[in-house]
Protein backbone atom coordinates (compact mmCIF):
# COMPACT_ATOMS: atom_id res chain seq x y z
CA UNK A 1 0.00 0.00 0.00
CA UNK A 2 1.27 3.25 -0.87
CA UNK A 3 -0.10 6.18 0.60
CA UNK A 4 -0.14 9.93 -0.28
CA UNK A 5 -0.56 12.80 1.55
CA UNK A 6 -2.17 16.52 -0.21
CA UNK A 7 -2.28 19.02 2.13
CA UNK A 8 -5.13 21.49 1.09
CA UNK A 9 -5.64 24.48 -0.70
CA UNK A 10 -1.79 25.29 -1.24
CA UNK A 11 -1.43 21.19 -2.38
CA UNK A 12 1.56 19.98 -0.54
CA UNK A 13 2.43 16.42 -1.28
CA UNK A 14 3.73 14.40 1.25
CA UNK A 15 4.35 10.37 1.03
CA UNK A 16 3.78 8.68 4.09
CA UNK A 17 3.02 5.23 5.87
CA UNK A 18 -0.65 3.68 7.46
CA UNK A 19 0.56 5.25 11.26
CA UNK A 20 0.88 8.67 9.80
CA UNK A 21 -1.80 8.88 7.61
CA UNK A 22 -4.79 7.59 10.23
CA UNK A 23 -3.20 10.30 12.78
CA UNK A 24 -3.51 13.40 9.44
CA UNK A 25 -7.03 11.53 9.06
CA UNK A 26 -7.85 12.24 12.71
CA UNK A 27 -6.80 15.78 13.64
CA UNK A 28 -6.36 17.74 9.86
CA UNK A 29 -9.35 19.60 8.49
CA UNK A 30 -8.84 19.81 5.08
CA UNK A 31 -6.63 16.88 3.40
CA UNK A 32 -6.66 14.44 0.55
CA UNK A 33 -5.17 11.48 1.04
CA UNK A 34 -4.61 8.92 -1.98
CA UNK A 35 -4.34 4.96 -1.41
CA UNK A 36 -2.56 2.78 -3.99
CA UNK A 37 -3.37 -0.76 -3.71
CA UNK A 38 -1.34 -3.89 -5.50
CA UNK A 39 -2.53 -4.85 -8.39
CA UNK A 40 -2.57 -8.64 -7.03
CA UNK A 41 -3.92 -7.77 -3.17
CA UNK A 42 -3.37 -10.20 -0.32
CA UNK A 43 -5.59 -13.23 0.20
CA UNK A 44 -6.84 -12.00 3.39
CA UNK A 45 -6.17 -8.33 3.42
CA UNK A 46 -8.36 -6.40 6.20
CA UNK A 47 -10.46 -3.57 4.74
CA UNK A 48 -8.83 -0.33 3.83
CA UNK A 49 -11.16 1.65 6.16
CA UNK A 50 -10.01 -0.31 8.82
CA UNK A 51 -6.25 0.02 7.88
CA UNK A 52 -6.74 3.91 8.21
CA UNK A 53 -8.10 3.92 11.57
CA UNK A 54 -11.68 5.05 9.89
CA UNK A 55 -15.05 5.08 11.78
CA UNK A 56 -16.78 1.23 11.60
CA UNK A 57 -20.19 3.11 9.61
CA UNK A 58 -17.56 3.43 6.86
CA UNK A 59 -18.20 1.60 4.05
CA UNK A 60 -16.36 -2.01 4.32
CA UNK A 61 -16.67 -2.17 -0.07
CA UNK A 62 -14.00 0.98 0.16
CA UNK A 63 -11.53 -0.57 -2.20
CA UNK A 64 -12.35 -3.82 -2.82
CA UNK A 65 -11.70 -5.03 -6.31
CA UNK A 66 -14.81 -5.38 -8.50
CA UNK A 67 -17.49 -3.07 -7.08
CA UNK A 68 -19.01 -1.53 -9.39
CA UNK A 69 -20.07 2.01 -10.13
CA UNK A 70 -22.04 3.08 -6.93
CA UNK A 71 -22.74 6.98 -5.09
CA UNK A 72 -24.30 6.49 -1.25
CA UNK A 73 -25.42 8.90 0.89
CA UNK A 74 -24.14 7.49 4.75
CA UNK A 75 -24.78 10.65 7.19
CA UNK A 76 -22.34 13.17 7.41
CA UNK A 77 -20.17 11.14 4.37
CA UNK A 78 -20.53 10.11 0.96
CA UNK A 79 -19.01 7.16 -1.01
CA UNK A 80 -18.52 7.12 -4.76
CA UNK A 81 -16.86 4.39 -7.06
CA UNK A 82 -15.56 6.73 -9.73
CA UNK A 83 -14.92 4.71 -13.49
CA UNK A 84 -11.38 6.34 -14.91
CA UNK A 85 -10.26 5.61 -18.58
CA UNK A 86 -6.57 5.28 -17.97
CA UNK A 87 -3.88 3.43 -20.94
CA UNK A 88 -7.39 2.61 -23.14
CA UNK A 89 -8.97 0.48 -19.98
CA UNK A 90 -11.35 1.32 -17.54
CA UNK A 91 -10.34 1.29 -13.95
CA UNK A 92 -12.03 2.05 -10.92
CA UNK A 93 -11.36 5.04 -8.35
CA UNK A 94 -13.18 4.37 -4.76
CA UNK A 95 -13.60 7.71 -2.81
CA UNK A 96 -14.72 8.62 0.50
CA UNK A 97 -15.92 12.28 1.10
CA UNK A 98 -16.17 14.02 4.55
CA UNK A 99 -16.22 17.63 5.73
CA UNK A 100 -12.52 16.79 6.64
CA UNK A 101 -11.07 15.02 4.46
CA UNK A 102 -11.45 13.33 1.18
CA UNK A 103 -10.21 9.75 0.92
CA UNK A 104 -9.10 7.98 -3.00
CA UNK A 105 -8.36 4.36 -3.19
CA UNK A 106 -7.44 2.86 -6.10
CA UNK A 107 -5.28 0.13 -7.59
CA UNK A 108 -1.81 0.73 -9.83
CA UNK A 109 -1.60 3.65 -11.54
CA UNK A 110 -5.19 4.36 -12.00
CA UNK A 111 -5.51 7.39 -9.83
CA UNK A 112 -5.94 11.01 -10.45
CA UNK A 113 -4.04 12.63 -7.63
CA UNK A 114 -0.96 14.36 -10.31
CA UNK A 115 -4.36 16.35 -12.14
CA UNK A 116 -6.09 16.84 -9.34
CA UNK A 117 -2.76 18.11 -6.77
CA UNK A 118 -2.33 20.86 -10.30
CA UNK A 119 -5.71 21.92 -10.33
CA UNK A 120 -5.62 22.65 -6.84
CA UNK A 121 -2.65 25.34 -6.64
CA UNK A 122 -5.08 26.94 -9.35
CA UNK A 123 -8.45 26.98 -8.39
CA UNK A 124 -7.96 27.00 -4.68
CA UNK A 125 -11.06 24.94 -3.50
CA UNK A 126 -12.89 26.21 -0.35
CA UNK A 127 -13.59 22.35 1.09
CA UNK A 128 -13.32 18.88 0.28
CA UNK A 129 -16.66 18.70 -1.34
CA UNK A 130 -14.96 21.55 -4.21
CA UNK A 131 -12.12 18.75 -4.57
CA UNK A 132 -14.72 15.67 -4.92
CA UNK A 133 -16.28 17.28 -7.66
CA UNK A 134 -12.89 18.34 -9.14
CA UNK A 135 -12.14 14.71 -8.95
CA UNK A 136 -15.53 13.49 -10.51
CA UNK A 137 -14.32 16.06 -13.31
CA UNK A 138 -11.60 14.88 -14.23
CA UNK A 139 -12.58 11.53 -14.34
CA UNK A 140 -15.47 12.75 -17.24
CA UNK A 141 -11.98 14.23 -18.80
CA UNK A 142 -10.57 10.92 -19.14
CA UNK A 143 -13.40 9.63 -21.30
CA UNK A 144 -14.03 12.78 -23.61
CA UNK A 145 -10.58 12.40 -24.11
CA UNK A 146 -10.54 8.87 -24.93
CA UNK A 147 -14.15 9.49 -27.19
CA UNK A 148 -12.30 12.59 -29.03
CA UNK A 149 -8.97 10.34 -29.78
CA UNK A 150 -10.77 7.50 -31.09
CA UNK A 151 -13.05 9.54 -33.00
CA UNK A 152 -10.36 10.84 -34.58
CA UNK A 153 -9.03 7.54 -35.40
CA UNK A 154 -11.96 6.65 -37.09
CA UNK A 155 -12.16 9.38 -39.42
CA UNK A 156 -8.70 8.85 -40.33
CA UNK A 157 -9.55 5.44 -41.07
CA UNK A 158 -12.91 6.13 -42.92
CA UNK A 159 -10.20 8.41 -45.20
CA UNK A 160 -7.92 5.81 -45.83
CA UNK A 161 -10.29 3.53 -47.08
CA UNK A 162 -11.73 5.61 -49.98
CA UNK A 163 -8.27 6.39 -51.00
CA UNK A 164 -7.08 2.34 -50.60
CA UNK A 165 -9.02 -0.44 -48.57
CA UNK A 166 -6.64 -2.17 -46.63
CA UNK A 167 -7.29 -5.66 -44.42
CA UNK A 168 -5.65 -4.16 -41.51
CA UNK A 169 -8.32 -1.06 -41.54
CA UNK A 170 -11.14 -3.35 -40.64
CA UNK A 171 -9.09 -4.82 -37.83
CA UNK A 172 -8.30 -1.35 -36.48
CA UNK A 173 -11.90 0.02 -37.04
CA UNK A 174 -13.14 -3.25 -35.19
CA UNK A 175 -10.65 -2.39 -31.82
CA UNK A 176 -12.09 1.21 -32.15
CA UNK A 177 -15.71 -0.03 -31.99
CA UNK A 178 -15.25 -2.58 -28.67
CA UNK A 179 -13.52 0.42 -27.28
CA UNK A 180 -16.44 2.64 -27.98
CA UNK A 181 -18.96 0.07 -26.46
CA UNK A 182 -16.78 -0.12 -23.41
CA UNK A 183 -16.82 3.37 -22.88
CA UNK A 184 -20.39 3.26 -23.20
CA UNK A 185 -20.90 0.10 -21.35
CA UNK A 186 -18.68 1.64 -18.34
CA UNK A 187 -20.16 5.27 -17.93
CA UNK A 188 -23.81 4.72 -18.19
CA UNK A 189 -24.32 2.91 -15.13
CA UNK A 190 -22.69 5.43 -13.40
CA UNK A 191 -24.12 8.27 -14.59
CA UNK A 192 -27.33 6.58 -13.81
CA UNK A 193 -26.44 6.68 -10.34
CA UNK A 194 -25.22 9.87 -9.82
CA UNK A 195 -27.84 11.24 -11.66
CA UNK A 196 -30.37 9.79 -8.90
CA UNK A 197 -28.43 10.70 -6.38
CA UNK A 198 -27.73 14.25 -7.04
CA UNK A 199 -31.40 14.51 -7.70
CA UNK A 200 -32.67 13.26 -4.34
CA UNK A 201 -30.58 15.83 -2.49
CA UNK A 202 -30.72 18.73 -4.44
CA UNK A 203 -34.47 18.35 -3.75
CA UNK A 204 -33.32 18.78 -0.58
CA UNK A 205 -33.76 22.76 0.65
CA UNK A 206 -30.86 21.86 3.30
CA UNK A 207 -28.50 21.18 0.09
CA UNK A 208 -26.32 24.47 -0.23
CA UNK A 209 -26.72 26.47 -3.37
CA UNK A 210 -22.79 26.07 -3.94
CA UNK A 211 -23.13 22.16 -4.53
CA UNK A 212 -26.10 22.69 -6.05
CA UNK A 213 -24.40 24.46 -8.40
CA UNK A 214 -21.37 22.01 -8.93
CA UNK A 215 -23.53 19.06 -8.94
CA UNK A 216 -25.12 21.09 -11.88
CA UNK A 217 -22.20 21.67 -13.81
CA UNK A 218 -21.06 18.01 -13.50
CA UNK A 219 -24.65 16.62 -14.70
CA UNK A 220 -23.63 18.45 -17.80
CA UNK A 221 -20.29 17.95 -18.26
CA UNK A 222 -21.17 13.95 -18.09
CA UNK A 223 -23.66 14.14 -20.54
CA UNK A 224 -21.48 16.23 -22.82
CA UNK A 225 -19.19 13.22 -21.85
CA UNK A 226 -22.00 10.30 -23.51
CA UNK A 227 -22.75 12.38 -26.60
CA UNK A 228 -19.30 12.01 -27.27
CA UNK A 229 -18.97 8.57 -26.60
CA UNK A 230 -22.20 8.34 -28.65
CA UNK A 231 -21.21 10.00 -31.05
CA UNK A 232 -17.84 7.98 -31.28
CA UNK A 233 -20.57 4.54 -31.77
CA UNK A 234 -22.34 6.66 -34.52
CA UNK A 235 -19.12 7.14 -36.59
CA UNK A 236 -17.74 3.34 -35.86
CA UNK A 237 -20.68 2.15 -37.70
CA UNK A 238 -20.88 4.41 -40.15
CA UNK A 239 -16.85 3.53 -40.99
CA UNK A 240 -18.05 -0.60 -41.47
CA UNK A 241 -21.31 0.56 -43.12
CA UNK A 242 -18.71 2.74 -46.11
CA UNK A 243 -16.27 -0.42 -45.64
CA UNK A 244 -19.10 -2.30 -46.65
CA UNK A 245 -20.05 -0.36 -49.38
CA UNK A 246 -16.53 -0.45 -51.10
CA UNK A 247 -16.36 -4.08 -50.79
CA UNK A 248 -20.22 -4.65 -52.48
CA UNK A 249 -19.04 -1.92 -55.42
CA UNK A 250 -15.78 -3.93 -55.98
CA UNK A 251 -17.75 -6.97 -56.01
CA UNK A 252 -20.28 -5.44 -58.54
CA UNK A 253 -17.62 -4.20 -60.74
CA UNK A 254 -16.13 -7.66 -60.72
CA UNK A 255 -19.67 -8.90 -62.01
CA UNK A 256 -19.85 -6.61 -64.56
CA UNK A 257 -16.60 -7.44 -66.12
CA UNK A 258 -17.67 -11.39 -65.82
CA UNK A 259 -20.74 -9.79 -67.55
CA UNK A 260 -18.86 -8.56 -70.39
CA UNK A 261 -16.52 -11.47 -71.08
CA UNK A 262 -19.32 -13.36 -70.86
CA UNK A 263 -21.96 -11.69 -73.76
CA UNK A 264 -18.31 -12.12 -76.02
CA UNK A 265 -17.35 -15.94 -75.24
CA UNK A 266 -20.73 -17.59 -75.30
CA UNK A 267 -22.07 -17.11 -78.76
CA UNK A 268 -18.68 -18.48 -79.95
CA UNK A 269 -19.53 -21.64 -77.08
CA UNK A 270 -22.73 -22.04 -78.83
CA UNK A 271 -21.04 -21.78 -82.31
CA UNK A 272 -18.07 -23.98 -81.12
CA UNK A 273 -20.64 -26.53 -79.47
CA UNK A 274 -23.24 -26.32 -82.59
CA UNK A 275 -20.56 -26.88 -85.29
CA UNK A 276 -18.76 -29.60 -83.11
CA UNK A 277 -22.00 -31.96 -83.83
CA UNK A 278 -22.01 -35.31 -86.18
CA UNK A 279 -24.82 -34.15 -88.20
CA UNK A 280 -24.62 -35.89 -91.66
CA UNK A 281 -24.99 -32.21 -93.57
CA UNK A 282 -21.67 -30.33 -91.26
CA UNK A 283 -20.17 -34.32 -92.00
CA UNK A 284 -20.93 -34.56 -95.51
CA UNK A 285 -21.08 -31.13 -97.20
CA UNK A 286 -18.83 -28.65 -95.38
CA UNK A 287 -15.26 -30.21 -96.09
CA UNK A 288 -13.57 -27.38 -97.90
CA UNK A 289 -11.17 -24.96 -96.52
CA UNK A 290 -13.02 -22.37 -97.81
CA UNK A 291 -16.17 -23.28 -95.98
CA UNK A 292 -14.45 -24.30 -92.53
CA UNK A 293 -12.75 -20.76 -92.49
CA UNK A 294 -15.69 -19.04 -93.03
CA UNK A 295 -17.88 -20.86 -90.61
CA UNK A 296 -14.97 -21.56 -88.21
CA UNK A 297 -13.28 -18.69 -88.12
CA UNK A 298 -15.70 -15.80 -90.02
CA UNK A 299 -18.44 -16.52 -88.78
CA UNK A 300 -16.83 -16.32 -85.02
CA UNK A 301 -15.02 -13.05 -85.78
CA UNK A 302 -18.47 -11.67 -86.80
CA UNK A 303 -20.29 -12.64 -83.74
CA UNK A 304 -17.05 -10.68 -81.64
CA UNK A 305 -17.42 -7.90 -83.65
CA UNK A 306 -21.23 -7.27 -83.32
CA UNK A 307 -20.90 -8.20 -79.54
CA UNK A 308 -18.29 -5.17 -79.10
CA UNK A 309 -20.06 -3.09 -80.99
CA UNK A 310 -23.44 -3.24 -78.42
CA UNK A 311 -21.87 -3.11 -75.67
CA UNK A 312 -20.22 0.04 -77.30
CA UNK A 313 -23.39 1.18 -78.12
CA UNK A 314 -24.75 0.47 -74.53
CA UNK A 315 -21.84 2.45 -72.71
CA UNK A 316 -20.93 -0.01 -70.72
CA UNK A 317 -16.97 0.29 -71.43
CA UNK A 318 -17.72 3.90 -70.32
CA UNK A 319 -19.71 2.65 -67.11
CA UNK A 320 -16.73 0.74 -66.32
CA UNK A 321 -14.42 3.24 -66.86
CA UNK A 322 -16.44 5.31 -64.45
CA UNK A 323 -16.50 2.84 -62.08
CA UNK A 324 -12.85 2.71 -61.78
Amino acid sequence: MIVTVVSMPEGGVTRTDVTEVRERLATSDFVLVDVELPEAPPAEAPPVSHQLGLEPENPLWLGREGVPARAEFLGDRAAFVVPVVKGGEVAHVHALVTERFLLTVHRGQAGLRESITAQLQSEQPPDTVAVLFLLLQEAMATYRRSAVQDLLLVEELEDEMFEGRRPDQIYRLSQLRRHSALLHRTLLPYLQVMDEMFTRRMMDRSFPKARQRLAREFQHAARLVHTDIESLQDASRRAFASYSTLVSGEQNAVINRLAIVSVIFLPLSFLTGFFGMNFSYLTDEMESKAVFWLLAIGLQAVVVLIALYVLHRTRIWRRLRDDD
